[in-house]
């Protein structure tokens, strides 16, 4: 397949829907992001990596760190962790408290707000500093040391965290927060503000698309049958209440961000991440979904 092709394809196609959506407002830092910038890298599991537009630049990577907080909390306690977060999709917003109170205080999914402060608080429990730990593991997937977190974007995410907080408070009043809520609501903030590119974030998913192998240094990150519960996750719940709509139009496993970026997964081939920071009703990228739907349809690949 001639990926570089395609890309240069999606980038000409896509240009009606770029600046389109509307920026993360309620985190003022993201707001000061230009809405128009995008980017996307396809790299393949044998290590061919192409690339379009804005893919070197970093950015804040935001929920799509749910993803490799919930693997490493998924590698401490396997199913136990199951016992306090569900595997469902939650068909509320992301930030919800809704479900909360009939379900009592277990969240639906790792995905959204309420399962990933279940598992930073996971995390919280073993490690000093459960962002720092999140963000050495991904520097370890992709063996790049400097990969950091934005201290301006942590700080202003922490400055408008009082949902998040309310969530926490709310879950331990059930007994499902082990840590204090405000430890594990700063360690959360500053995990979120991590920043990577395309590049970046499509190796370190790659193990995903690999059979639980990170390609770039050999270690075995999970075990199949546990890599391919985790990627059936992120295809029913990875894009929060707007997972079926992507599954019906992008047909791949993928975790998105508010920041405007989504990594995807094609088992057994490539792992793919967009970056566009308009964002939709839901709070995927706009330009990103249709970039995804493009990608799969130009390809021909896809689950299904």
């Amino acid at each position: 397949m001639d990926y570089q092709t395609v890309l240069d394809d999606i980038y000409r196609d896509i240009a009606p829907w770029r600046g389109s959506g509307t920026v993360a407002r309620y985190i003022p830092e993201l707001a000061r992001v230009p809405v128009d910038k995008f980017g996307m890298a396809v790299v393949t599991v044998d290590g061919r990596c192409f690339t379009v537009g804005d893919a070197g630049e970093r950015f804040s990577i935001q929920s799509i760190s749910k993803l490799f907080a919930c693997v490493m909390a998924f590698r401490l306690l396997g199913d136990a962790l199951w016992q306090r977060v569900g595997r469902e999709p939650s068909g509320t917003a992301f930030n919800s408290l809704v479900q909360l109170e009939t379900e009592q205080g277990k969240p639906r999914n790792p995905f959204i707000n309420a399962g990933a402060l279940v598992v930073t608080d996971v995390l919280a429990q073993r490690f000093v500093r459960a962002d720092t730990a999140v963000l050495a593991f991904i520097r370890r997937l992709i063996d790049q040391a400097d990969l950091n977190y934005d201290s301006r974007v942590a700080q202003s995410e922490m400055a408008h965290a009082n949902r998040n907080r309310a969530i926490a408070h709310f879950m331990a009043s059930f007994g499902n927060m082990q840590m204090p809520p405000e430890q594990v609501v700063e360690a959360y903030c500053r995990q979120c503000a991590i920043t990577m590119s395309c590049v970046e974030l499509a190796q370190a998913a790659l193990f995903l698309a690999n059979g639980g192998v990170a390609p770039l240094t050999g270690e075995r990150i999970l075990d199949v049958s546990a890599n391919k519960r985790l990627s059936a996750l992120m295809l029913t719940c990875g894009t929060y209440d707007a997972a079926g709509d992507f599954v019906f139009r992008v047909g791949l496993p993928a975790k998105s961000g508010v920041g405007g970026g989504i990594v995807a997964l094609l088992p057994g081939e490539l792992a793919l991440c967009v970056w566009s920071p308009g964002l939709d009703a839901n709070g995927n990228s706009l330009a990103g979904v249709q970039a995804l739907e493009l990608f799969t349809t130009y390809t021909g690949r896809s689950l299904f």
